[in-house]
This record gives structure tokens, sequence and C-alpha cells, in this order.
């Protein structure tokens, strides 16, 4: 019942701020076309509820720049200080408000990741697809991309097993500050999260 419940809130409140918040994302989205160009919107193929891809959308925050053998730099060189504000102030992350409406995420939840991933998890942390991916979880209200990928993963399965809707409502408001305190936006040495196909690879 929890989880059907949990599954009505998140449909009508980003319905709601799809409908109060469309100034702002309209507004960055025009700064992103401005700063960055097009196209303002990034769709990337994430892992979501029972091993199923979908796209998930969110605000361009790199450039295209690339070498002169036309390869994309690396993401230090085309993250900008605009992009970086974004990302640090969680505002990239508005489109998915859209992944939320449509029923492909939830407010709270693991954090979806990338397809090649699949391999390097272990049976317990395939528990993470059984429920929804999240714009926000458990791992990010504790440590965000400061964790390791072991940390962070743990996080989610701890998660999926004390699902209930009071901890939502605390992943929520822990979320507010931290996206306001800014923590753990990069992982350590690194200006994104370290890949978990190479953590493993690189693990005897």
């Amino acid at each position: 019942m929890e989880k059907l419940l949990k599954r009505l809130i998140d449909f009508v409140a980003s319905g709601l701020l799809l409908w109060a918040i469309w100034p702002v994302i309209a507004l960055v989205a025009l700064l992103v076309y401005l700063k960055l160009g097009s196209p303002v919107i990034f769709r990337q193929t994430r892992i979501g509820l029972h091993d199923e891809p979908f796209s998930m959308l969110k605000f361009r925050t790199m450039t295209d720049a690339r070498d002169a053998q036309g390869n994309l730099l690396p993401d230090a060189a085309r993250l900008t200080p605009f992009g970086k504000f974004l990302r640090s102030t969680s505002l990239d992350e508005l489109p998915e408000l859209w992944n939320i409406f449509t029923g492909k995420m939830s407010l709270v939840g693991p954090r979806p990741l990338l397809p090649e991933y699949m391999p390097y998890y272990t049976p317990t942390e395939l528990k993470r697809h059984t429920m929804r991916p999240g714009v926000t979880g458990l791992a990010q209200v504790s440590g965000r991309n400061a964790l390791s990928w072991s940390e962070r993963l743990a996080l989610d399965v701890e998660y999926v097993e004390r699902f209930s809707l009071k901890l939502d409502a605390w992943i929520l408001w822990r979320t507010v500050m931290v996206v306001l305190k800014r923590d753990g936006i990069s992982a350590q040495g690194h200006v994104t999260m370290t890949r978990l196909d190479d953590e493993r690879k690189a693990t005897p």
C-alpha cells in the first residue's frame, strides 16, 4: 500500500512542481542555450525499475569540446563554471520531474545508473532495481558523490530494505540541507563521480 501511495505522491508532486516552477525551468533552459548551446536537454540511457532501461533527462552542463582527432575532451575540460553551478545547486536535475511524472523515476530512490554497470553489481546490490530510481536517495544525503561506490550501493540496498514514506520524508528534508550546503558534489580529485566499472576492474 505504501508503494502505491508513494507513486501517487510522485505523480501529484511532480505535476504540481512542473506547473509551479515552469518559469524557473524555462529560465535555466534559456541560460543553458546561451552559455552551452544546443541541445539544452541531455538525454542518457539509465537502468530503472526491474532492470528496464529508460531515457533520463537533465539540463546540459558540459560543452562538446573535442581534440584534434574529434574525441571528446575529459569531463574536467568540458565542465564550465556555469555547469558546475548547475550541478552544485542541482538545477540540472529539474527535467527529471518529467521522468517522475511519467513513472520512470521517483522523488526518492536509488539513483539510476548506466547500463554498462550491470555486470559489476553483486547479487545483493541488484536489489536497488526493485524500486523506481530517484532524484535523491539515502546515498545522496549521506555524502553524495564523495562516497565510494561500495558505500553508495550499500546505502541504496539499505533504502530498499527500510523503505517507508516516513524515511522518504526524512530524505527529502535532508536533501534540501545538502543542496544548500553543496556538500559531496564530486569525488575527491574528480570533477564528477568516478566510474563503477573502473573502480571494480581495479579491485583485485
